[in-house]
């Protein structure tokens, strides 16, 4: 019985056997890796497009709200303080279910409220 798992596959079967594998490689990449492509764009996306006064959700579970943007990381202000953290470290997934498009209007609005003050 052992003996016929390892023989090697005969003329027509090792064509059958390529066509297999190639079916199974574009399976694979349809299914696991363009979508992990597509949503490491999105989370990209979304780092770039924070602005100050954000209300955000990091992926430790910390809310807050953006106080700071720098090139090495972004300055959180929470109830007990500023804290300062990577990009990276912010959720969309997390920010876009506790506060939605919310979380960008009040940004918005306190960006117009800032630049009429002025």
């Amino acid at each position: 019985m052992l003996t016929v798992f390892l023989q090697a596959p005969q003329g027509g079967n090792s064509s059958m056997m390529l066509i297999m594998m190639g079916v199974m490689f574009v399976g694979f990449y349809f299914l696991m890796i363009r979508p992990q492509m597509k949503k490491q764009k999105q989370e990209k996306k979304f780092q770039e497009e924070l602005k100050v006064g954000s209300r955000v959700v990091l992926t430790s579970g910390l809310h807050g709200r953006i106080a700071q943007i720098h090139d090495d990381g972004i300055v959180i202000e929470t109830l007990s303080g500023k804290l300062k953290f990577e990009k990276a470290a912010i959720s969309r997934e997390f920010t876009d279910a506790r506060f939605g498009e919310k979380a960008t209007k009040e940004a918005d609005k306190k960006e117009a409220i800032d630049t009429e003050k002025k």
